[in-house]
């Protein structure tokens, strides 16, 4: 039975170690100097090296050879996955004492301590606190923030990067030649970035290839192993998106999704083209932070639809101009006032057959009507109406800040979203009614319904269309 690539092109030693030397270049010079603490932290991605370079460094501190199959008395490896509870940790702490068999140190190798319990991370802290002059632990884990800052002050952290693609694409060469794969540059580096950063991601998945094809590896056969989107399909989403072309979008969305391509796989495909050419398009940058959203989405392919289409006009309802009928009966009435002469007018002697005439009454102002029903071709003030609750209603304003709504001219339908919603609003629709007219409906209805307001976003609508329907969550 053939060994897995990773585990044959393992590293044997800190020099063969790729794409660490920030960390192994000061373990080296530590071990050569003899200055070698009793705890050591390595944190960082998975697939960047930790494991390896804790057993080389564990070999390297007893001056013992070192492969992949080798194993030592005093060089002892934990799972912290399985071996997490207080009692495991006490057991460690009775066997801490006992000095090395030949080696001159006893090392302990705690993987994934992060899994840890709380009781066992404090049976460990004592040790740490005063080990032993004969024990070094290393301590690796993927998730640093789980570990206890009592822990983390008492051990040399040393923090590991993604390898860097080049790096990886060089590494993955070497191996495709020695193995006598046949693969063309372009894929090896389409293999690099699938591994995102992940030494062993990335050769796992070109020892998986090797045994696919009998010619070259293509990108064509590694995008339809892995499940991605084509390069042709990520640039004319691109294309699309720059012309925000909606029926383009949804159509090689949907294609992609009929394919098992995941909305998750095309983002991160999406994201990487959008940062290799963002210096020729930086007007792509809004379409970079609308893609980081999708990952964190209910429904990613709804997400992702309306990150491509973030730039395009939201269909609303437009706004009709009033006919001239109606701006005259809207205009404030104002007297019609006769134009002064250019001089005095002589008044006329009274005669005793005709008085003279008294002086006009002041005609007196028309008193302001009520505001008159909005139209439907009026929009509703729902800013105002929301505002003016909260005198009213505290507690509906704080649930109609949240809530879609529909006017008809007569009618205000408000969507409440859940049956819970749709009661609290219920108790205050006298108030609701009151303020409905102060803001300009008279003999208006108020409507109250559970479900949510149905999209009359056509990117939104679209996309639900895909997904059989459906309501869009924000998280």
């Amino acid at each position: 039975m053939g060994q897995a690539l990773y585990r044959k092109y393992r590293s044997k030693s800190l020099d063969e170690v790729v794409g660490q030397s920030h960390i192994t270049d000061m373990l080296r010079r530590a071990i050569a100097s003899g200055n070698v603490a009793h705890a050591y932290l390595l944190t960082g991605p998975r697939g960047v090296g930790k494991t390896s370079i804790a057993r080389i460094l564990a070999h390297e501190i007893n001056q013992l050879p070192y492969n992949d199959e080798s194993t030592h008395l005093d060089i002892i490896e934990i799972d912290a996955a399985s071996n997490n509870s207080v009692e495991d940790i006490r057991n460690l702490r009775d066997k801490v004492a006992i000095a090395p068999t030949s080696a001159p140190k006893k090392i302990y190798i705690i993987d994934e301590v992060h899994m840890l319990s709380k009781s066992a991370f404090n049976a460990l802290l004592k040790t740490l606190e005063e080990p032993p002059e004969h024990v070094v632990f290393i301590l690796a884990t993927t998730d640093v923030e789980k570990l206890p800052a009592t822990i983390v002050s008492r051990v040399q952290r040393f923090n590991f990067r993604l390898i860097d693609g080049d790096d990886a694409v060089k590494h993955l060469r070497a191996i495709s030649n020695a193995e006598n794969i046949d693969i063309n540059d372009e894929a090896l580096q389409l293999v690099a970035r699938h591994g995102q950063g992940s030494f062993r991601d990335s050769i796992s998945l070109l020892d998986q290839l090797r045994n696919l094809s009998d010619s070259t590896i293509t990108p064509e056969l590694i995008e339809s192993v892995v499940g991605l989107a084509s390069n042709e399909m990520v640039l004319q989403l691109l294309s699309a998106y720059d012309s925000q072309d909606l029926a383009k979008i949804t159509e090689l969305i949907d294609g992609a999704e009929k394919r098992g391509i995941s909305a998750i796989t095309i983002t991160d495909q999406l994201v990487h083209a959008v940062r290799t050419d963002i210096t020729a398009h930086p007007e792509r940058l809004n379409l970079l932070d609308k893609l980081l959203e999708v990952a964190k989405s209910t429904w990613p392919f709804v997400k992702l639809i309306t990150a491509l289409t973030s730039n395009m006009n939201p269909t609303t309802t437009p706004v009709v101009a009033p006919p001239p009928a109606a701006v005259a009966q809207k205009a404030p009435s104002t007297p019609a006032v006769a134009p002064k002469p250019a001089t005095k007018p002589v008044a006329k002697p009274a005669t005793k057959t005709q008085p003279a005439e008294a002086p006009a009454p002041k005609t007196l102002e028309k008193p302001v009507e009520p505001p008159k029903p909005l139209g439907p071709e009026q929009p509703f003030p729902w800013a105002e109406f929301v505002a003016n609750m909260k005198t009213s209603s505290p507690g509906a304003h704080s649930i109609l800040g949240k809530c879609d709504y529909s006017f008809d001219g007569a009618t205000l339908t408000i969507f409440a979203g859940k049956p819970f919603t749709k009661k609290q609003l219920d108790k205050s629709l006298p108030a609701m009614q009151s303020v409905l007219e102060n803001v300009g409906v008279q003999d208006g209805v108020i409507t109250v319904l559970e479900t949510a307001k149905p999209s009359d976003d056509s990117a939104i609508a679209a996309a639900l269309d895909i997904m059989g329907g459906g309501e869009e969550v924000a998280l």
